[in-house]
């Protein structure tokens, strides 16, 4: 399967797309104080003793909804895509991201630079799980595959519980060493963390410890979850690529309209990485277009779909396209764009009919085919869950 860039797909979609698509959402910004008064007013009942004991988790889960609310707008924030001006950016970012207490120097370098520019890049990528040499030979990266989601293991589960704070912290510790930051803006990536930190510790004095906990940190393991379960599903199944192609590297997930909305269309990935600076309010233009010239190489599925998928196979790569569970040796292929042929097929007949191996194999150059492939259900309608997995298990 040949692979394109990111810059070969713009030029060709972008003239499709509306004038309107590339201005700046700033209604978006909107979504901000929204979700500080509810967290706010939550925060001020709880405290004040005006909740009941019994509605104190129930008030946790709502501040943790926000947070995600307010990260996901950060996300969105620092790409440029809700307000324009280097300034304005930074400082909307750093209230944005400190639900994570994350820089946002931090945040553009890791994510915006690295990551979006060489996505599924072996080595690279700081978002993608280790190669069966870095599982051989790092003790990092073994724990990072081992506590990862996989393997139908309930301990990989904690990379949703805090996946994000503990890729931020590692990110914080090791930007300058990775080469993401010189050394003036790795201090004042410092002083922007210590920031967010003192902003959180007033907060635990104010409330008092036994309210920060529900205030805070149990809110942080929701953000945590809801965060952490769209960055693993929009890559964690895919490919590593030497070209940076966002079709085969990158899963767009979908949910019903209104968490889709609440969750600011965080699941159009592939569009996203496609026209980063681009509101995903206009994700579902954006697909349409995608879908219009390359509609066998997109890739969605419904967010728990590809959640399961993540559960029951491995976070190791035997190869670009092979995923491993070393200590069993079972091995699984990555999801894959389908073949042209499949994609008419399921066109005249209505249905999903999955990718056999056999496109990981031509991938990658491997031996033989995998077991047979199976169909995905569960989309909503036609034009979603378009990603395909083969389901054998090698060993």
């Amino acid at each position: 399967m040949e692979l394109r860039t990111v810059g070969q797909y713009a030029r060709e979609l972008r003239p499709m797309l509306g004038k309107e698509v590339f201005e700046p959402a700033r209604s978006r910004a909107l979504w901000f104080p929204l979700h500080v008064a509810i967290i706010a007013t939550t925060t001020w009942a709880l405290a004040t003793g005006r909740l009941p004991a019994w509605a104190w988790p129930f008030a946790s889960l709502l501040i943790g909804c926000s947070l995600a609310g307010i990260v996901f707008l950060g996300h969105e924030t620092l790409h440029g895509a809700v307000v324009k001006g280097k300034t304005t950016i930074h400082v909307f970012g750093w209230f944005l991201l400190l639900p994570f207490t994350l820089s946002p120097r931090l945040w553009m370098a890791w994510h915006n630079r690295v990551h979006h520019n060489h996505t599924g890049k072996e080595n690279v990528d700081p978002d993608m799980y280790p190669t069966l040499h870095e599982y051989n030979t790092q003790p990092a990266a073994r724990l990072m595959a081992h506590l990862g989601i996989g393997r139908e293991k309930l301990i990989g589960y904690l990379s949703l519980v805090f996946g994000f704070t503990g890729q931020s912290t590692q990110m914080l510790f090791t930007a300058k060493k990775r080469g993401m930051v010189n050394a003036k803006m790795y201090r004042r990536v410092w002083v922007e963390t210590v920031l967010g930190w003192a902003f959180w510790a007033t907060v635990a004095v104010l409330v008092g410890p036994l309210a920060f906990v529900f205030v805070y940190l149990i809110p942080l393991v929701v953000a945590n979850i809801i965060v952490m379960a769209f960055i693993m599903t929009n890559h964690n199944l895919s490919p590593l690529t030497d070209v940076n192609d966002p079709l085969v590297n990158s899963l767009s997930v979908t949910l019903p309209r209104p968490m889709e909305w609440v969750t600011l269309n965080f699941g159009f990935h592939t569009e996203h990485h496609l026209f980063p600076t681009v509101s995903t309010r206009h994700g579902a233009a954006v697909r349409a277009a995608i879908k219009s010239k390359y509609a066998e190489r997109y890739q969605s599925l419904p967010l728990f779909t590809a959640i399961g998928m993540l559960h029951r196979t491995a976070r190791v790569y035997a190869d670009k396209v092979t995923m491993i569970d070393p200590p069993s040796g079972k091995t699984w292929p990555t999801l894959l764009p389908r073949q042209k042929a499949a994609c008419l097929e399921q066109d005249a007949a209505g249905r999903d009919p999955g990718i056999g191996a056999s496109v990981a194999a031509g991938l990658a150059g491997i031996g033989a085919a995998a077991a047979a492939a199976v169909g995905l259900d569960g989309e909503r309608d036609a034009g979603r869950g378009d990603g395909s997995l083969a389901s054998g298990v090698r060993g």
